[in-house]
């Protein structure tokens, strides 16, 4: 019997003294599992056969669910899937953070499938099943899933997966190419192929043929981010790019460059961010972990003067050219660690009276630590993960003053049990 859950849908079952994690069962169902690995404090189990199942239960899409990792909650409604973050996000404020938000916000939501523009598929060529598999990891081992199609990757390359096997595995170097990038923007699709030793000229003929085929932008990148070369069609037009139409900004970046997965949420996202910030023609903003300028620049439509802070000098180098490309010259950027900022930076002593935070996993530690010397009035704080949000916010709430005005989850990640969430934190 499982008697409870973890906030990424694995059912808690306790046999003989000990907790066992058991992917995909849910509480109150009877269910048959293997363990898969012992820890010390607890085991973590595979989901064998469902006996009693519960109410909230439902037929997942994908036939890979259940073995694949790409996504752990397509069992359960997408309600139930936002009620487990919302959930999540209430304990890491609650426990860590020991504040709760003035008001929570509705969930930012969109459509759940077919919403992944950006990606990271494995590819293996195994011997043992006579082809070439291409997809995410398994749940369970650090195989790649033997799957032909994802019911969340953007089209077309939803259903591309048993064609690029099969390109593959007329290559040369099938066995030395080990991944591929994947990136939808609103005028082209790219693939970007990870190769360990170059292609033959047959083998580029055959990647050539398939972009022609598919319409699609083929590249190499035999090493580092800055050995990416354009392969099919020789020459392009444009560079991908997509655009944030509430604002009248058109972002333009390379296939290998961080943008948020989701275009949709991407388009509220920023939408409401703004909308909170308030910015005005006197406000001074910083928009840190900035990026290719995904919020710097439709802030800069509004405020007097925006400063993108960017730890990547292409990126950096990207959001500037952005920036003119969009007529914008009250925005500028900068490169810096935020990780390793001590106070004594120009940027920093400048200060700012609106700031937009919007870091990595990690979170935004060095910079909470110094908000006495940025002294902004309002924080619009964009989080992918729970955790470190929670040991910001105490640091603004219970050392620097601030308010936790509102806070909800964004919905970036659907069938994920990814939390992304927003909060706004104000200081008056």
């Amino acid at each position: 019997m499982i008697d409870s859950a973890t906030h990424d849908g694995r059912g808690i079952a306790a046999v003989s003294g000990k907790k066992v994690f058991v992917a995909g069962a849910l509480p109150g169902e009877t269910v048959r599992f293997i363990r898969r690995k012992s820890r010390r404090n607890y085991d973590e189990a595979e989901l064998l056969e469902v006996i009693e199942a519960s109410a909230d239960r439902i037929t997942a899409k994908c036939e890979a669910f259940g073995r694949c990792g790409g996504c752990s909650l397509q069992h359960v409604s997408e309600q139930y899937q936002r009620d487990i973050k919302e959930q999540t996000l209430r304990d890491n404020l609650e426990r860590i953070a020991k504040v709760e938000p003035e008001s929570w916000l509705a969930p930012m939501t969109s459509p759940v499938w077919n919403y992944r523009r950006r990606a990271r598929l494995a590819v293996k060529d195994v011997a043992a099943k006579g082809r070439v598999l291409v997809g995410f990891r398994e749940r369970h081992a650090p195989f790649i899933t033997d799957m032909h199609r994802c019911e969340v990757l953007a089209e077309p390359i939803d259903g591309l997966l048993d064609e690029l096997s099969d390109l593959i595995g007329k290559l040369s170097i099938r066995a030395r190419l080990p991944q591929i990038e994947v990136a939808v923007a609103e005028n082209g699709v790219a693939l970007v192929f990870r190769v360990l030793d170059p292609p033959d000229d047959a083998d580029k003929r055959l990647l050539s043929a398939f972009g022609a085929a598919h319409t699609l932008r083929i590249y190499l990148q035999p090493a580092g981010l800055d050995s990416l070369q354009l392969l099919y069609p020789q020459t392009l037009d444009a560079s991908l790019y997509y655009t944030l139409s509430d604002f009248d900004i058109k972002i333009e970046f390379e296939p290998i460059d961080f943008v948020q997965v989701n275009n949709e949420i991407n388009q509220r996202m920023v939408a409401f961010a703004i909308a909170q910030l308030q910015p005005g023609a006197d406000d001074r903003v910083l928009d840190l972990f900035c990026g290719i300028g995904n919020f710097s620049l439709p802030l800069a439509r509004y405020a007097g003067t925006v400063l993108g802070v960017e730890g990547d000098k292409n990126l950096v180098a990207r959001a500037a050219a952005n920036a003119e490309r969009n007529d914008l010259h009250n925005v500028e950027f900068r490169v810096a660690d935020l990780n390793k900022i001590d106070g004594s930076e120009a940027w920093v002593k400048a200060g700012c009276n609106r700031l937009l935070l919007d870091p990595a996993r990690s979170g935004a530690a060095e910079i909470v630590a110094r908000m006495n010397l940025l002294g902004p009035e309002r924080i619009v704080y964009v989080s992918c993960h729970p955790g470190t949000l929670a040991r910001d916010a105490a640091t603004l709430v219970h050392d620097h003053g601030y308010r936790l005005e509102a806070a909800g989850i964004i919905d970036m990640f659907p069938h994920t049990a990814h939390v992304e969430s927003i909060a706004i934190f104000n200081h008056s």
